[in-house]
């Protein structure tokens, strides 16, 4: 299953934009319900706390409503939403003391997206699944924050440099760190598991 993403055209989400900074409630809800879920999903996979997360979500809204005149529309309102969203994180993870050193993600595919979505929401790969996402919580909280908004949220390098706030090749090197790293993980997983896991990510053996 490809992961959601935003189904606003620019034309409605700038409309909705210029409503919401003129203070309509209504603008403001339909952007709320336009990206709660899917800035839901990437906080609860930063945080791990669902009563957190739901604070970091409410917080991350409230400051963008705040701050929206200083928006600029050069860029997609989820990519400036997931920036503040990811500072309020690392702010939280700081305070709670659990920054992970590096541990990675990789065997997936860089270049294909969907096809990693694919695996990770297979029913037959539920093994593959669960080594994955255990990889993912234990990134440091930058190449966690790569892997989930390429993979999950299916941003591009350059929408994901603007995220983290950290220069492309940085970015790009997180990925293929992390993937590098999986590599060993995945070595613990039979055969038969592992060839569907490569049949369906379209690696080669």
């Amino acid at each position: 299953m490809k992961a959601s993403t935003a189904t606003l055209s620019r034309e409605r989400e700038h409309d909705l934009i210029r409503r919401a900074r003129a203070g309509e409630a209504q603008a403001m809800r339909e952007l709320v319900d336009e990206h709660k879920e899917r800035l839901f999903g990437f906080i609860w996979r930063m945080v791990r706390d669902h009563h957190e997360a739901e604070d970091i979500c409410q917080d991350a809204f409230l400051k963008a409503f705040t701050f929206l005149k200083s928006f600029s529309t050069e860029y997609r309102f989820s990519t400036w939403l997931f920036t503040i969203a990811y500072r309020v994180c690392l702010n939280r993870l700081r305070r709670r003391r659990v920054i992970t050193g590096t541990a990675a993600l990789a065997a997936l595919p860089l270049e294909s997206s969907e096809s990693v979505a694919q695996v990770l929401e297979s029913e037959e790969a539920a093994r593959v699944k669960e080594l994955v996402w255990s990889a993912v919580d234990r990134l440091s909280p930058p190449q966690r924050a790569s892997v989930l908004l390429f993979y999950r949220h299916e941003m591009s390098c350059q929408e994901i440099s603007r995220v983290i706030q950290l220069p492309l090749p940085t970015v790009k090197s997180h990925l293929h760190r992390a993937r590098a790293r999986l590599r060993g993980m995945l070595e613990s997983v039979d055969d038969g598991e592992m060839d569907r896991f490569r049949n369906r990510s379209g690696t080669a053996g």
